[in-house]
């Protein structure tokens, strides 16, 4: 067997042994890859010139985990295809773009994923005035994906369970270049996760011309991902990212924090690293998690900012799995105890 493979384990095997905590502390920030076409995810706003979206506050999260201060990150612009290659190569230390996971990307890339912090579903945008009502509608259509994304297999499988004959599938760099292909009649479709398929139709100028269809073609839950086998750094990410959970149900926010920091609860000072804490063990700060919260707030106020009612890629969480678990929803952490 040879040699991607080989060469594949020998990085995977020396990136472990230096774990990637310590190679951040030594540049001094964190290289995130994040993709800036996804309005809501990330995305670089072109009125502001900043980066924004909830994959981009996950970014500004984990360096202020690090460093106690979420600027102190450089944002890596990936794409579907890019972003494995991106970890392993090294020009980043981790990755926040919209990543459906999936057991082949731990098993045969190679890369350890985050806990689950958007649960999506891939889905079918048309133009209204073609008057498509269903997937099943699609016999003959081109459709239009992204280069590398685990829709391109989701739509091979699709065509096959309609038994479709001459339907199509183009692919293309990023979402932007997959929406422009829509909107000037290279695709008589795009598909991609529905939450994509919403913010570009909601960023677009005349939002009416363009139906999303009913139909789910598959799961698709989001998380970050890191390098394999580095435990030290993927256990100081995973906990960064369940803490996130764990402050909305505490009802931790940045407007509160202050007086949160005072709480005779001894839950939330270890927390909080008032007493103790749990950043020592992770090679951070004991107020790794204050400092998130500082930069970013809780889950609740990261979704609220860039998916919530006063957004224009405005997602709602309720009765949903991106709900908190104690609203019925999926986002949970493990106790902290």
């Amino acid at each position: 067997m040879t040699s991607g493979l080989a060469v594949a384990a020998a990085f995977w095997t020396s990136t472990a042994s230096a774990t990637v905590l310590d190679t951040v502390k030594q540049r001094g920030a964190l290289n995130c890859g994040t993709d800036n076409t996804a309005p809501g995810f990330g995305y670089l706003n072109t009125k502001t010139g900043k980066m924004e979206g909830l994959d981009v506050d996950f970014c500004r999260a984990m360096a202020a985990a690090v460093f106690g201060d979420g600027s102190k990150v450089n944002f890596v612009i990936v794409t579907d295809k890019s972003r494995f290659n991106a970890l392993q190569t090294g020009q980043v230390d981790v990755v926040f773009a919209h990543t459906t996971v999936k057991p082949v990307r731990e098993s045969a890339i190679g890369i350890d994923f985050l806990p689950i912090n958007f649960y999506d579903g891939t889905g079918i945008m048309v133009k209204a005035s073609a008057g498509v009502k269903s997937v099943t509608d699609l016999e003959g259509a081109t459709i239009c994906t992204t280069q590398g994304s685990g829709t391109e297999s989701t739509l091979a499988n699709t065509i096959k369970k309609y038994n479709f004959k001459s339907t199509k599938v183009l692919t293309f760099e990023n979402l932007e270049k997959l929406f422009s292909a829509l909107e000037g009649g290279r695709c008589n479709a795009m598909s991609t996760d529905k939450s994509a398929l919403a913010a570009w139709r909601g960023n677009s100028a005349k939002p009416q011309d363009y139906t999303i269809l009913p139909d789910t073609l598959d799961k698709s839950p989001f998380a970050g991902f890191v390098v394999a086998n580095d435990s030290k750094w993927r256990n100081l990410l995973r906990w960064a990212t369940y803490a996130l959970f764990q402050a909305e149900e505490w009802d931790i926010t940045t407007a509160n924090l202050a007086e949160k920091l005072k709480s005779d609860d001894p839950f939330i000072q270890k927390f909080l690293g008032v007493k103790n804490g749990f950043g020592a063990d992770f090679g951070v700060g004991n107020d790794f998690i204050a400092s998130m919260i500082k930069a970013v707030g809780n889950y609740g106020e990261i979704y609220d900012r860039n998916l919530g009612p006063k957004t224009p890629y405005f997602i709602d969480r309720t009765g949903t799995p991106n709900a908190a678990w104690s609203k019925g929803g999926a986002e949970y952490s493990p106790p902290w105890n």
